[in-house]
Protein backbone atom coordinates (compact mmCIF):
# COMPACT_ATOMS: atom_id res chain seq x y z
CA UNK A 1 0.00 0.00 0.00
CA UNK A 2 2.61 2.38 0.17
CA UNK A 3 3.85 2.04 -3.68
CA UNK A 4 1.87 4.57 -5.04
CA UNK A 5 3.32 5.48 -8.49
CA UNK A 6 2.31 8.39 -10.67
CA UNK A 7 0.01 10.27 -8.42
CA UNK A 8 1.50 9.06 -5.18
CA UNK A 9 5.09 10.34 -4.21
CA UNK A 10 4.68 7.81 -0.71
CA UNK A 11 5.23 11.51 0.45
CA UNK A 12 4.36 11.55 25.40
CA UNK A 13 3.24 10.46 27.62
CA UNK A 14 5.16 8.28 31.03
CA UNK A 15 2.76 6.86 32.98
CA UNK A 16 -1.14 8.56 31.66
CA UNK A 17 -3.05 5.37 32.92
CA UNK A 18 -2.95 1.91 33.74
CA UNK A 19 -1.66 -0.78 30.86
CA UNK A 20 1.04 1.72 29.37
CA UNK A 21 4.45 0.36 27.84
CA UNK A 22 6.89 2.93 26.31
CA UNK A 23 9.64 4.71 25.99
CA UNK A 24 11.43 7.81 25.02
CA UNK A 25 13.49 8.74 22.25
CA UNK A 26 13.36 12.95 21.99
CA UNK A 27 12.40 15.28 24.62
CA UNK A 28 8.83 16.00 23.74
CA UNK A 29 6.69 19.21 24.25
CA UNK A 30 3.97 19.30 26.77
CA UNK A 31 0.96 18.58 25.19
CA UNK A 32 -1.89 20.99 25.56
CA UNK A 33 -5.27 19.22 26.96
CA UNK A 34 -7.52 18.82 24.12
CA UNK A 35 -4.77 18.41 21.59
CA UNK A 36 -3.71 14.91 22.42
CA UNK A 37 -4.45 12.10 19.72
CA UNK A 38 -4.94 8.43 20.24
CA UNK A 39 -4.80 6.10 17.63
CA UNK A 40 -6.28 2.79 17.25
CA UNK A 41 -4.80 0.80 15.01
CA UNK A 42 -1.01 -0.02 14.15
CA UNK A 43 -1.48 -2.64 11.32
CA UNK A 44 -1.10 -0.31 9.09
CA UNK A 45 1.75 2.66 7.36
CA UNK A 46 -0.64 5.50 7.71
CA UNK A 47 -0.36 5.19 11.25
CA UNK A 48 3.13 5.79 11.41
CA UNK A 49 2.76 8.32 8.93
CA UNK A 50 0.44 10.20 10.23
CA UNK A 51 2.73 10.16 13.41
CA UNK A 52 5.32 11.60 11.73
CA UNK A 53 3.78 14.83 11.25
CA UNK A 54 2.12 15.43 14.29
CA UNK A 55 5.14 14.53 16.36
CA UNK A 56 7.44 16.17 14.01
CA UNK A 57 10.09 18.47 16.21
CA UNK A 58 8.84 21.21 13.48
CA UNK A 59 4.84 20.36 13.04
CA UNK A 60 3.29 22.90 10.39
CA UNK A 61 0.90 25.33 12.06
CA UNK A 62 -2.33 23.92 10.53
CA UNK A 63 -1.75 20.97 12.51
CA UNK A 64 -2.66 22.94 15.27
CA UNK A 65 -0.72 21.44 18.09
CA UNK A 66 -2.31 18.09 18.09
CA UNK A 67 0.26 15.35 18.87
CA UNK A 68 -0.20 11.66 18.88
CA UNK A 69 0.14 10.17 22.64
CA UNK A 70 -0.98 6.71 22.47
CA UNK A 71 -1.83 4.05 20.37
CA UNK A 72 -3.66 0.98 20.67
CA UNK A 73 -2.21 -2.20 17.97
CA UNK A 74 -4.40 -4.07 17.84
CA UNK A 75 -5.84 -4.45 14.40
CA UNK A 76 -7.00 -6.96 12.13
CA UNK A 77 -6.99 -10.27 13.21
CA UNK A 78 -6.73 -12.47 10.31
CA UNK A 79 -5.32 -10.50 7.18
CA UNK A 80 -1.74 -11.52 7.03
CA UNK A 81 -0.15 -8.95 5.41
CA UNK A 82 -1.84 -6.57 8.24
CA UNK A 83 -1.12 -8.33 11.61
CA UNK A 84 2.46 -9.54 10.43
CA UNK A 85 3.15 -5.25 10.54
CA UNK A 86 1.89 -4.67 14.06
CA UNK A 87 5.16 -5.56 16.25
CA UNK A 88 7.73 -3.49 13.73
CA UNK A 89 5.14 -0.53 13.63
CA UNK A 90 4.53 -0.53 17.27
CA UNK A 91 8.29 -0.32 17.75
CA UNK A 92 8.58 2.14 14.93
CA UNK A 93 5.85 4.67 16.91
CA UNK A 94 7.89 4.58 19.80
CA UNK A 95 10.34 6.53 18.67
CA UNK A 96 7.98 9.47 18.34
CA UNK A 97 7.14 9.44 21.74
CA UNK A 98 3.65 7.57 22.07
CA UNK A 99 2.81 5.18 24.17
CA UNK A 100 1.50 1.79 23.80
CA UNK A 101 -1.92 0.88 25.77
CA UNK A 102 -3.35 -2.35 25.84
CA UNK A 103 -6.96 -1.65 25.50
CA UNK A 104 -9.23 1.24 23.91
CA UNK A 105 -10.54 2.09 27.12
CA UNK A 106 -6.37 3.05 28.20
CA UNK A 107 -6.38 4.89 24.82
CA UNK A 108 -9.46 7.01 25.41
CA UNK A 109 -8.32 7.58 29.03
CA UNK A 110 -5.19 9.08 27.79
CA UNK A 111 -6.13 11.05 24.49
CA UNK A 112 -8.59 13.74 23.47
CA UNK A 113 -9.37 12.94 19.78
CA UNK A 114 -8.71 9.67 18.18
CA UNK A 115 -7.76 8.80 14.92
CA UNK A 116 -9.13 5.11 14.10
CA UNK A 117 -6.34 3.52 11.82
CA UNK A 118 -7.02 -0.35 11.83
CA UNK A 119 -6.30 -1.79 8.24
CA UNK A 120 -9.47 -3.96 8.83
CA UNK A 121 -13.28 -2.04 8.04
CA UNK A 122 -14.71 -5.34 9.24
CA UNK A 123 -13.84 -3.75 13.05
CA UNK A 124 -14.53 -0.31 12.72
CA UNK A 125 -18.04 -0.56 14.18
CA UNK A 126 -17.19 -2.67 16.76
CA UNK A 127 -13.97 -0.24 17.62
CA UNK A 128 -15.88 3.12 16.77
CA UNK A 129 -18.68 2.69 19.21
CA UNK A 130 -16.59 2.95 22.43
CA UNK A 131 -14.84 6.28 20.73
CA UNK A 132 -18.87 7.64 20.37
CA UNK A 133 -19.70 6.12 24.13
CA UNK A 134 -16.81 8.31 25.23
CA UNK A 135 -17.75 11.49 23.33
CA UNK A 136 -14.16 11.71 21.55
CA UNK A 137 -14.26 13.47 18.44
CA UNK A 138 -12.71 10.60 15.84
CA UNK A 139 -11.58 10.34 12.04
CA UNK A 140 -11.85 6.93 10.13
CA UNK A 141 -9.92 6.01 8.09
CA UNK A 142 -10.29 4.27 4.83
CA UNK A 143 -12.36 2.09 4.53
CA UNK A 144 -14.73 3.42 6.65
CA UNK A 145 -16.72 -0.02 7.40
CA UNK A 146 -16.77 -2.71 5.33
CA UNK A 147 -20.56 -2.70 4.64
CA UNK A 148 -22.94 0.23 3.61
CA UNK A 149 -25.12 -1.32 6.58
CA UNK A 150 -22.15 -0.93 9.48
CA UNK A 151 -21.18 3.22 8.14
CA UNK A 152 -24.85 3.71 8.88
CA UNK A 153 -24.83 2.66 11.77
CA UNK A 154 -21.74 4.35 12.76
CA UNK A 155 -23.09 7.87 11.70
CA UNK A 156 -26.59 7.35 13.43
CA UNK A 157 -25.27 6.32 16.62
CA UNK A 158 -22.39 9.43 16.31
CA UNK A 159 -25.24 11.32 15.40
CA UNK A 160 -27.68 10.57 18.16
CA UNK A 161 -24.25 11.04 20.39
CA UNK A 162 -23.57 14.51 19.02
CA UNK A 163 -20.42 13.01 18.64
CA UNK A 164 -18.57 14.64 15.27
CA UNK A 165 -16.70 11.63 13.11
CA UNK A 166 -15.88 11.76 9.25
CA UNK A 167 -13.94 9.25 6.85
CA UNK A 168 -12.13 9.32 3.93
CA UNK A 169 -9.30 7.91 1.01
CA UNK A 170 -6.73 11.13 1.11
CA UNK A 171 -6.81 10.86 -2.37
CA UNK A 172 -10.00 13.25 -1.87
CA UNK A 173 -7.52 15.64 -1.24
CA UNK A 174 -5.47 15.97 -4.71
CA UNK A 175 -4.98 19.86 -5.35
CA UNK A 176 -7.17 19.72 -8.75
CA UNK A 177 -9.72 17.07 -7.10
CA UNK A 178 -10.84 19.76 -4.71
CA UNK A 179 -10.59 22.61 -7.39
CA UNK A 180 -12.98 20.79 -8.90
CA UNK A 181 -15.23 19.80 -6.20
CA UNK A 182 -15.39 23.76 -5.16
CA UNK A 183 -16.31 24.41 -8.82
CA UNK A 184 -13.25 26.50 -10.03
CA UNK A 185 -13.71 24.82 -13.07
CA UNK A 186 -16.87 25.56 -13.82
CA UNK A 187 -19.85 22.85 -14.55
CA UNK A 188 -18.65 18.97 -14.17
CA UNK A 189 -19.92 16.99 -17.24
CA UNK A 190 -18.01 13.92 -16.16
CA UNK A 191 -14.94 11.84 -15.25
CA UNK A 192 -12.72 8.64 -15.11
CA UNK A 193 -10.42 7.60 -12.77
CA UNK A 194 -8.32 5.10 -11.96
CA UNK A 195 -6.80 2.61 -9.00
CA UNK A 196 -5.28 -0.39 -8.12
CA UNK A 197 -7.67 -2.29 -6.87
CA UNK A 198 -6.28 -5.22 -4.84
CA UNK A 199 -8.62 -7.86 -3.20
CA UNK A 200 -8.69 -8.62 -0.02
CA UNK A 201 -10.78 -12.39 0.49
CA UNK A 202 -12.23 -10.76 3.64
CA UNK A 203 -13.34 -7.68 2.08
CA UNK A 204 -16.18 -6.83 -0.38
CA UNK A 205 -14.14 -6.76 -3.65
CA UNK A 206 -13.65 -2.36 -3.97
CA UNK A 207 -13.76 -1.66 -0.34
CA UNK A 208 -10.21 -2.91 0.37
CA UNK A 209 -8.52 -0.82 -2.36
CA UNK A 210 -10.41 0.63 -4.89
CA UNK A 211 -12.34 2.93 -2.55
CA UNK A 212 -9.39 5.44 -3.65
CA UNK A 213 -10.09 5.55 -7.18
CA UNK A 214 -14.05 5.46 -6.25
CA UNK A 215 -13.34 7.98 -3.92
CA UNK A 216 -11.90 10.35 -5.85
CA UNK A 217 -14.83 9.94 -8.67
CA UNK A 218 -17.29 10.91 -6.49
CA UNK A 219 -15.13 13.66 -5.36
CA UNK A 220 -15.24 15.23 -9.19
CA UNK A 221 -18.48 14.57 -9.67
CA UNK A 222 -20.31 14.98 -6.49
CA UNK A 223 -23.34 13.16 -5.22
CA UNK A 224 -26.72 11.78 -6.99
CA UNK A 225 -25.06 8.89 -8.47
CA UNK A 226 -28.18 6.49 -8.95
CA UNK A 227 -26.85 2.77 -10.68
CA UNK A 228 -24.19 1.30 -11.93
CA UNK A 229 -23.12 -0.99 -14.75
CA UNK A 230 -19.81 -2.90 -13.93
CA UNK A 231 -17.45 -5.60 -16.71
CA UNK A 232 -14.00 -6.14 -16.91
CA UNK A 233 -11.96 -5.26 -19.92
CA UNK A 234 -8.27 -5.56 -20.36
CA UNK A 235 -7.14 -5.93 -16.84
CA UNK A 236 -9.40 -3.96 -15.02
CA UNK A 237 -12.39 -3.79 -13.40
CA UNK A 238 -14.91 -0.86 -15.13
CA UNK A 239 -17.48 0.64 -12.99
CA UNK A 240 -19.51 3.35 -15.10
CA UNK A 241 -22.14 5.25 -13.08
CA UNK A 242 -24.94 7.31 -14.24
CA UNK A 243 -25.92 10.57 -12.13
CA UNK A 244 -29.58 11.17 -11.63
CA UNK A 245 -28.82 14.63 -14.18
CA UNK A 246 -28.12 12.31 -17.00
CA UNK A 247 -23.90 12.45 -16.34
CA UNK A 248 -22.32 9.57 -15.84
CA UNK A 249 -18.35 9.02 -14.39
CA UNK A 250 -16.07 5.95 -15.05
CA UNK A 251 -13.75 4.16 -12.74
CA UNK A 252 -11.18 1.76 -13.62
CA UNK A 253 -10.23 -0.60 -11.14
CA UNK A 254 -6.34 -1.85 -12.39
CA UNK A 255 -5.41 -5.65 -11.56
CA UNK A 256 -2.66 -7.51 -12.14
CA UNK A 257 -0.18 -5.79 -9.80
CA UNK A 258 -0.83 -2.26 -11.58
CA UNK A 259 -0.44 0.35 -8.72
CA UNK A 260 -1.10 3.60 -10.92
CA UNK A 261 -3.34 6.20 -9.72
CA UNK A 262 -5.22 9.31 -11.38
CA UNK A 263 -7.79 10.88 -12.96
CA UNK A 264 -9.62 13.68 -15.24
CA UNK A 265 -12.64 15.75 -14.88
CA UNK A 266 -14.17 16.87 -18.29
CA UNK A 267 -15.64 20.67 -17.09
CA UNK A 268 -16.99 23.64 -18.54
CA UNK A 269 -13.16 25.06 -18.93
CA UNK A 270 -11.39 22.27 -20.50
CA UNK A 271 -10.29 18.33 -19.42
CA UNK A 272 -8.43 18.81 -15.63
CA UNK A 273 -6.35 15.97 -14.40
CA UNK A 274 -7.24 16.02 -10.84
CA UNK A 275 -3.75 15.98 -9.76
CA UNK A 276 -1.35 16.52 -8.05
CA UNK A 277 -0.67 14.31 -4.96
CA UNK A 278 0.78 16.12 -2.55
CA UNK A 279 1.10 12.98 0.12
CA UNK A 280 -0.97 12.81 3.50
CA UNK A 281 -0.21 16.39 4.72
CA UNK A 282 -3.53 18.02 2.88
CA UNK A 283 -5.76 15.24 4.57
CA UNK A 284 -4.24 15.94 8.34
CA UNK A 285 -4.52 19.08 8.26
CA UNK A 286 -8.09 18.64 7.08
CA UNK A 287 -7.92 16.15 9.95
CA UNK A 288 -6.80 19.07 12.56
CA UNK A 289 -9.12 21.72 11.45
CA UNK A 290 -11.75 18.79 12.10
CA UNK A 291 -10.88 18.15 15.80
CA UNK A 292 -10.26 21.69 16.40
CA UNK A 293 -14.18 23.05 15.22
CA UNK A 294 -15.76 19.57 15.62
CA UNK A 295 -17.22 20.09 11.89
CA UNK A 296 -16.75 17.61 9.13
CA UNK A 297 -15.06 18.76 6.21
CA UNK A 298 -17.85 16.18 3.93
CA UNK A 299 -20.91 15.49 4.19
CA UNK A 300 -22.37 12.09 5.44
CA UNK A 301 -24.40 11.21 2.75
CA UNK A 302 -20.92 11.44 0.02
CA UNK A 303 -19.55 9.63 2.09
CA UNK A 304 -22.10 7.08 2.28
CA UNK A 305 -23.02 7.11 -1.44
CA UNK A 306 -19.48 5.69 -2.04
CA UNK A 307 -20.22 2.89 0.04
CA UNK A 308 -23.64 2.16 -2.00
CA UNK A 309 -21.61 3.16 -5.15
CA UNK A 310 -19.18 -0.25 -4.07
CA UNK A 311 -22.00 -2.30 -2.89
CA UNK A 312 -23.93 -1.65 -6.12
CA UNK A 313 -20.91 -2.22 -8.60
CA UNK A 314 -20.50 -5.54 -6.63
CA UNK A 315 -24.03 -6.61 -7.21
CA UNK A 316 -23.69 -5.91 -10.86
CA UNK A 317 -20.36 -7.81 -11.50
CA UNK A 318 -22.09 -10.82 -9.22
CA UNK A 319 -25.35 -10.63 -11.97
CA UNK A 320 -22.75 -10.75 -14.74
CA UNK A 321 -22.70 -7.00 -15.63
CA UNK A 322 -26.52 -6.08 -15.42
CA UNK A 323 -26.89 -2.31 -14.24
CA UNK A 324 -27.78 -1.86 -10.66
CA UNK A 325 -29.45 0.86 -8.58
CA UNK A 326 -27.63 2.37 -5.79
CA UNK A 327 -28.38 0.39 -2.24
CA UNK A 328 -30.55 3.43 -0.27
CA UNK A 329 -29.21 4.26 3.50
Amino acid sequence: MNNRRHFIKATTMAGIGAGITGYKTFAAPSVEKGKRIGIIGLDTSHSIAFTREFNSLEPEPALHGYRVVAAYPHGSRDIGSSVSRIPAYTEEIKKFDVAIVDSIDSLLAASDVVLLNTNDGRLHLEQALPVIRAGKRFFIDKPMTASLKEAVEIFDEANRMKVPVFSCSSLRYMENAQKVAKGEFGKVYGATTWSPAIIEKTHPDLFWYGIHGVETLLTAMGKGCKSVTRFYSDGADVVIGIWEDGRFGTFRGLREGKTDYGGIAFTEKGVINLGPYQGYKPLLFEIARFFETGISPIDQRETLEILAFMEAADESKRLGGTKCNLPGF
